[in-house]
């Protein structure tokens, strides 16, 4: 069985949508989520765009402005609720590592 799209999110797209939370361009993005990793996650510029797409089509952000080849972009609702999922996702496989290694002791 194929997995749905955006069902779990990569460490990029958690990332850019975590950044997108205010509005951006892709070089804050980019230099936001460095910053914020502090250097550990690094997204290129094919990975981000491509990502940056997939999330306009998929309406979990939305393009706020354009000047010239230079576009905003803020996260939507559904781009949110996806966020807040993986959120709770993540929360839980931490939970799990920590109810497993307490068992072991």
């Amino acid at each position: 069985m194929a997995r749905e799209k955006f069902q779990t999110l990569t460490e990029p797209m958690f990332y850019i949508l975590l950044c997108l939370r205010r509005e951006r361009c892709g070089a804050d993005i980019a230099a936001e989520v460095r910053a914020l990793t502090q250097e550990r996650v690094c997204i290129g510029p094919g990975t981000l765009y491509n990502l940056l797409d997939s999330f306009l089509q998929a309406e979990m952000i939305r393009e706020t402005k354009a000047e010239g080849r230079r576009r905003s972009y803020l996260i939507t609702s559904k781009g949110q609720d996806a966020l807040d999922e993986e959120y709770r996702r993540l929360l839980r496989l931490a939970e799990d590592y920590r109810t497993c290694k307490e068992g072991l002791q």
